[in-house]
């Protein structure tokens, strides 16, 4: 089964409870799945031919979280080119701001750009619309568990 990697950046506690949610999941169908609530460049390392998965909410005007962001720049400055490096998107954000689902966008396009693979479609959770974040994360989360090998 697969190697996850779990990235939560997270202002209020949404993303880390939807982080925790999903590697329930992973972990019930095989999977080794770890959540880093405040994740390091070095935790990153791990997973460069293995998934990950990150979770973040969106802060400000489409900001990451103060928790993630150094991750987020650290892969931009020093890792570069992830060929082996396969992922999923959960963005939390609320449709009411103009960038709605800014950070996990932003984590989206900067993997992409660096040749990382995306396992499925970025998952965006409207907070205006899903108050409970977790009854659209789940569902996603085994689809997306199960594309694994």
């Amino acid at each position: 089964m697969a190697k996850i990697g779990i990235f939560v950046g997270t202002m209020y506690g949404n993303a880390l409870l939807v982080a925790e949610e999903a590697e329930a999941i992973l972990r019930g169908q095989g999977h080794s799945a770890t959540v880093y609530e405040d994740p390091e460049l070095n935790d990153w390392r791990q997973y460069e031919n293995d998934y990950v998965l990150v979770v973040t909410s969106t802060t400000g005007q489409g900001d990451l979280p103060d928790s993630i962001a150094p991750l987020f720049q650290g892969i931009k400055d020093q890792l570069g080119y992830q060929p082996g490096l396969r992922y999923g998107v959960i963005a939390l954000g609320d449709s009411t701001y103009k960038n709605f689902c800014g950070a996990g966008k932003q984590f989206d396009a900067l993997l992409t750009e660096q040749s990382a693979k995306r396992v499925g479609e970025v998952l965006m959770i409207d907070a205006s619309e899903d108050p409970e974040p977790e009854s659209v994360s789940n569902p996603w989360v085994e689809a997306w568990g199960a594309q694994l090998n």
